[in-house]
């Protein structure tokens, strides 16, 4: 059995990881959609898709995790017609899990199989939190993967944040 859990991973943080090794043995294949994917260096998502796919993969390799695939999923701004986008992009999926009311509503009005996702610590694991945090200079690199701090040093992904924001 394959699932399909898709975010924007603006960054991929400690509450994506702890999810996906949470449920890493309950599936064959878990196939990660990289959303919004066409979009970078702006405020709401400063990532590319490379950047993004390099957190994820490092992350996870670093806990050894390795029945994931990464499959990018930009937004075509038309919700009627976005499930059939996805399936279009990966359709070798049974279920499908989130936590987003959208993202869950409109997968299950097409007859897809929804789980929500169990959440840790919410209001602390946030990609918006962790924006917000680089914005205002204030620690973050706690709330995501040691694998995902570098990343972000390497590409000087706070300077781009922050010029992102004005």
């Amino acid at each position: 059995m394959n699932a399909l859990f898709i975010g924007r991973f603006q960054p991929f943080h400690k509450g994506h990881l702890r999810f996906l090794q949470s449920i890493c043995n309950q599936y064959d294949e878990i196939i990660i959609g990289i959303g919004s994917s066409q979009y970078s260096n702006t405020s709401e998502n400063p990532f590319s898709h490379d950047e993004r796919k390099m957190m994820i993969e490092k992350s996870l390799n670093a806990i050894g995790v390795t029945n994931y695939r990464i499959v990018t999923i930009p937004d075509i701004h038309n919700p009627p017609k976005w499930v059939s986008h996805v399936v279009s992009i990966v359709s070798d999926f049974d279920v499908v899990l989130s936590n987003n009311s959208f993202t869950k509503k409109l997968f299950s009005e097409k007859g897809y199989v929804v789980k929500e996702t169990s959440l840790f610590k919410r209001e602390k694991y946030s990609g918006k939190e962790i924006r917000k945090r680089m914005m205002q200079n204030k620690s973050w690199e706690e709330l995501v993967p040691e694998t995902v701090a570098t990343v972000i040093n390497d590409i000087d992904g706070v300077k781009r944040v922050q010029e992102a924001s004005h």
